[in-house]
Parts: C-alpha cells; sequence; structure tokens
C-alpha cells in the first residue's frame, strides 16, 4: 500500500505537481477556447473535502502533503491534460477536445482514484472528492465556461461528499463567481500597486473603558468600489495575495503605533498573522524590520495568530514563532474557541492575549451555556497569566452580562464600530 509522507510543503506543491496557478490556468483556456480550431474543450473542477479537518488535526505540513499526494495520483491518471489550482483545495483539469462524455468518464476515475485510503503515520486517511463539469458552448466565454464548472462543483458539494454533477447547457442564474473571484484578484494588485488599501481600527477598552489596544482591520477600494473583506481575504488566500497584503498590513500597523508613540500614548496595535506569512522562512526578520523601521517598541506590537497556527507541525512557522517569542513580541490567539480548540492546548500556547470567538457571545445573554463558557476561559486564562477578551460585542446586555465574567477587556460594534486612520486620534481625544 502507498504511504504518504510528510516531504512537500504548499509553497512547492504547484511545482512538484507541474500544475499553473490560477491566473496561468486561465490565461491557458483563454488561448484554447479562442481557437478557430477548437473542437471541445471541457473542464473537471475537483474539490478535495474535509482538508480543514486534515490542517487542524494533522496541521497544515499534513495537509499540504496530503493534497500533494492526491494531486500527483490523479496527475497519472489524466494522460496529457492539464492542470490548474484554483484554491487551497481545488483544482481544475483542462481537457482540450473533449466532450462533457469523456470527462465525465475521466472524472469517475478520478473520484475512485481519490477514494483509496492514504497512510499517513499511524492513521489511514480516507479522502473524498466533490467534482463539477462543464464543457464548451459555441460562442461561449472563458468566464463563462468557468462559472458554470465551479457552479456544477457546488451543486455536487451540495449533494454531499463523493458525487459528480455536469453543468447543464447555458449560464446558471446568477451565477459569475469564477468571473467575480478574477475582477477581485486584479483590483488587489491594482490596490497594491496604485493605493487602494487602507487600515481601519477597532478598538478594544478595559473594564475600566480605557483603550488597550487597536486591532488593526484591512479594507479595500479600486476605482470607488468597497470590496469587503468577506470577498476579497477568501481571494486573497486562494491566488497567494494573502502574504503580500499581510506585509503591506504589518508596515501600515507599525507606522500607525509609531504615531501614538509620538502622540504620547501607548496604546497597542494587534496586527492579524495568516499561515502564508508564518510559512514564508524570513517573516520574524520581516516584523523585526518593520519594528525598526518605524522606529517602535516591542510592546507596542502583537501579532494575532488562530490556535491552529501555534500548534502548526511545520518547521518553519514553529522557527518563526519561537523566534519571535525570543525578541519578546507579544502573540495573541485570536477566535479562540471555535474549530479544534481545545482548553488543554493552553498550557502549551505561549500567548500573552486570548481572545473569545464571537460566536460565545452572540448568544448571549439568554444562552447560559456559553454564558458558562466564557467564564471557563476567562478563569483560565487568567490562571495562565492572559489577557482574556470577548470580541463581537453588540449590545448593552452582551455588554452588562461580560463585565461579570472575568473577562478583562471588550472588543465590538457596541464599542465602537472600526474606525479608518484619518478619525481614530479625534476619536481616542473625545475618549479620553
Amino acid at each position: 500500500m502507498e504511504t504518504c509522507s510528510p516531504e512537500f510543503t504548499l509553497a512547492t506543491i504547484d511545482f512538484a505537481t507541474g500544475f499553473l496557478n490560477r491566473a496561468g490556468g486561465v490565461e491557458l483556456i483563454e488561448q484554447i477556447s479562442s481557437n478557430p480550431n477548437c473542437q471541445a474543450l471541457s473542464l473537471i473542477w475537483i474539490g478535495l473535502d474535509r482538508l480543514k479537518q486534515i490542517n487542524e488535526s494533522l496541521g497544515y505540513n499534513a495537509g499540504d502533503t496530503f493534497i500533494t499526494h492526491l494531486t500527483l495520483r490523479l496527475r497519472t491518471k489524466s494522460g496529457r491534460a492539464r492542470w490548474c489550482r484554483i484554491g487551497g483545495d481545488e483544482f481544475v483539469c483542462i481537457l482540450p477536445g473533449k466532450d462533457s462524455a469523456y470527462a465525465l468518464q475521466l472524472a469517475s476515475i478520478f473520484l475512485r482514484e481519490v477514494q483509496h485510503p492514504i497512510p499517513f503515520g499511524d492513521l489511514l486517511l480516507h479522502p473524498s472528492a466533490c467534482i463539477g463539469i462543464a464543457s464548451l458552448e459555441k460562442g461561449e466565454s472563458t468566464y463563462s465556461l468557468l462559472a458554470r464548472a465551479d457552479s456544477a462543483l457546488n451543486s455536487a458539494k451540495n449533494t454531499g461528499g463523493g458525487h459528480i454533477v455536469v453543468s447543464g447547457n447555458g449560464l446558471p442564474p446568477k451565477t459569475h463567481l469564477a468571473r467575480r473571484e478574477l475582477e477581485i484578484e486584479n483590483n488587489l494588485h491594482s490596490a497594491l500597486e496604485y493605493g487602494g488599501l487602507h487600515l481601519h481600527y477597532q478598538p478594544i477598552v478595559g473594564s475600566d473603558g480605557k483603550v488597550i489596544a487597536l486591532e488593526a482591520l484591512m479594507r479595500c477600494m479600486v476605482n470607488g468600489e468597497v470590496i469587503p473583506p468577506s470577498e476579497f481575504i477568501p481571494v486573497a488566500e486562494k491566488t497567494g495575495l494573502i502574504s503580500r497584503l499581510g506585509e503591506w498590513c504589518l508596515a501600515s500597523g507599525t507606522r500607525l503605533a509609531r504615531r501614538l508613540s509620538d502622540s504620547g500614548s501607548r496604546i497597542k496595535v494587534a496586527i492579524n498573522v495568516s499561515r502564508s506569512q508564518l510559512a514564508l522562512p524570513h517573516f520574524s526578520s520581516s516584523v523585526h524590520a518593520a519594528l525598526l523601521i518605524s522606529g517602535v517598541m516591542l510592546d507596542q506590537i502583537e501579532l494575532e495568530l488562530t490556535e491552529s497556527l501555534f500548534l502548526d507541525g511545520s518547521q518553519t512557522v514553529q522557527d518563526n514563532l519561537s523566534a519571535l517569542r525570543r525578541t519578546g513580541i507579544s502573540l495573541a490567539i485570536d477566535d479562540f474557541g471555535t474549530g479544534y480548540s481545545c482548553l488543554a492546548n493552553l498550557k502549551d500556547i505561549r500567548a500573552k492575549t486570548i481572545k473569545l470567538d464571537k460566536s460565545f457571545v452572540t448568544a448571549l445573554p439568554d444562552d447560559q451555556r456559553s454564558l458558562s463558557i466564557i467564564k471557563a476561559f476567562a478563569q483560565l486564562g487568567s490562571e495562565l497569566g492572559m489577557t482574556v477578551i470577548a470580541e463581537g460585542i453588540e449590545s448593552q446586555s452582551q455588554f452588562s452580562v461580560l463585565r461579570n465574567t472575568g473577562v478583562h477587556a471588550f472588543q465590538g460594534y457596541y464599542v465602537t464600530p472600526p474606525i479608518p486612520e484619518e478619525g481614530l486620534f479625534q476619536w481616542l481625544t473625545q475618549r479620553t
């Protein structure tokens, strides 16, 4: 039986498999479909199931190895077809000259191939996938073809794991996701090059009402269009732009911390960090460089990471975390209490701050179970020397209940919505 050993990282998957990236795949599809001699073109869009579960339970390194192993296996069954990687767990097999009947036959082979178990350490992983198929129609654009394949995949996912859906004729109603993602990707490039990114800051206040920190939240506007984070962050993660966005956020956040310091304020700036950044070999060095350039002290910056990143098995991630701790940079656990969060993990995570996920706060004041969980988190965090923050507070009733739970600090729209930098200092002045 074949064995999956952890020898690949996310940065080498496309190279190891010979896959095109998202932009390269779209360009190839455009070239094929615009060729007057093109008689047929089919796409098989594959989405792997439960990758998040593998990442959170075994670590991202295991997830990357899992993906690489499966995609190499599929490629051996696809002949001379071309492949591109659409997202973290989604891939498209490009079949020039092949109709939907051929694509369906090949997709069935892919599905059986995926379902073979993979030994990983002392576990036997049982992968599964969903597949969407679309074939080029006369006069159809590349974006339309991609949108139909994407829609077929979504239909397969809604049906359940291990299903194949073939797109019917014509565009499905209101389905332009593939084109929208490409537009957002293009806008992100423009924003990075020409200045369409902005940081808004959401204050975090202590039990005495004083502002103790400001969380930096990214906003994007291109050609007058505001692109919400719920749209551009997933696209940035799929396309690899999340690292560049993170670098920009770090540089901008440290500059704001310097402005605060120059004005006599020692309020901390909290900056979110993605796994893509932590997986870069020199990330800790780039943090130090940003601090040196801006001239801020270590205690003026805090980096927010999800719990799974603290427990990530990747050596590069752990090396970066160790380097950050050695220099005294404050680390915070963001969104604690979701996914596979475990109280026992807190004893092994050397973080100074724990932010409770807003899903617990949303259920207040009526849900006594959520209230009990928050009290338990607050007590344990306090005993471990952590500052415990409740986020997502939207009402007076929620705030009143939380003040009696032992939570140290509060964040949410009830305190204030995120504030643009140009209005932040006026708000802080009025607050004091």
